[in-house]
């Protein structure tokens, strides 16, 4: 599975902020999550499928965060292609973090 992946160092309370050019399934992962998503087993994650943007989803908790992103599509042969979209991902810092 392709995907697009950035992993940052964020507080608990922090907003992920993603734009994107078409609709796509948003993750928030841990590290061990996203080991696993990658190798296509099961995970945990905060985010879903989004087709309205900005997408917002607060980070519970302190550490680094796996975020991924891929499309949504019905037709199996696009989940192999890398995503070709316009996107951007935002971190917006929760007030009084260092």
């Amino acid at each position: 599975m392709k995907f697009i992946h950035q992993r940052e160092q964020l507080n608990e309370g922090d907003l992920v902020v993603i734009e994107s050019s078409q609709p796509c399934n948003i993750r928030l992962m841990s590290d061990s999550s996203f080991r696993s998503f990658k190798n296509g087993g099961r995970h945990t994650y905060h985010g879903g499928a989004f087709d309205r943007f900005p997408a917002k989803i607060k980070v519970p908790s302190s550490g680094y965060w796996s975020i991924t992103l891929d499309t949504v599509t019905r037709r199996a042969i696009s989940v192999t292609r890398k995503p070709s979209m316009q996107y951007s991902i935002r971190i917006v810092r929760r007030s009084g973090a260092q």
